[in-house]
């Protein structure tokens, strides 16, 4: 069993282990009686304790962090009973975890918290590591699903790009060379062009007197 697997059902008191989806609902494990049975989700509905969070006074945290402070101040501020009045329990929390945002969580949130945190305690699964670790894997699962949707589509892409140089060389002709024009007719044209014309003469016949 692990902390993943631990569901809240509205509904029903105490936390249950998930065995199995069905698609009219699904079939949990009690982790206070161990009875199993099946939940219709027309009528309840499932809630896994990983993804639930708590609001504080700065950025809302996950209810894993409340627990490990719980834990880790056992020893200075035991575990009040989860039927204890409203001001111990407001105590409690202000003295395991001073960041609650007080008008945002209620004290109803609070006992079952309390009540959670002690059934936890009890199956052994407040091992805050390997929900650490659970989560990280949860968060790099899609970055490594995209990265693998995106490899096929860069070897196409490389692909592409390497047969397309072929491509354009095949179709590419050598430009075709240009005749020089033979020097003799350029010295005849330049010639032309410098020379100046002189003028005709004609001369006039005497005539006699």
């Amino acid at each position: 069993m692990q902390y993943r697997e631990i569901v809240a059902v509205t509904g029903l008191g105490g936390l249950f282990q998930l065995l199995a989806s069905k698609q009219d609902g699904a079939i949990v494990k009690s982790l206070e009686d161990q009875s199993t049975r099946f939940v219709s989700s027309r009528v309840h509905n499932f809630t896994p304790l990983e993804s639930i969070e708590v609001f504080t006074t700065g950025d809302n945290v996950n209810l894993s962090a409340v627990f490990k402070a719980m834990q880790e101040n056992v020893a200075k501020f035991p575990l009040v009973e989860a039927k204890a009045d409203n001001n111990t329990i407001k105590s409690y929390f202000k003295n395991v975890y001073p960041e609650f945002d007080e008008e945002r969580v209620y004290v109803s949130d609070m006992k079952k918290m309390v009540k959670w945190f002690a059934i936890l305690e009890k199956n052994d699964l407040l091992k805050f590591e390997e929900v650490a670790e659970e989560t990280a894997e949860v968060a790099e699962a899609p970055a490594a699903e995209a990265a693998a949707a995106e490899e096929p589509k860069a070897k196409k892409a490389k692909a592409k790009k390497e047969e397309a140089p072929a491509a354009e060389g095949a179709e590419e002709k050598p430009a075709p060379k240009k005749k020089a024009a033979p020097k003799k007719a350029a010295a005849d044209a330049e010639g032309a062009e410098g020379e100046e014309k002189k003028p005709k003469t004609t001369r006039k016949k005497k005539t006699e007197e």
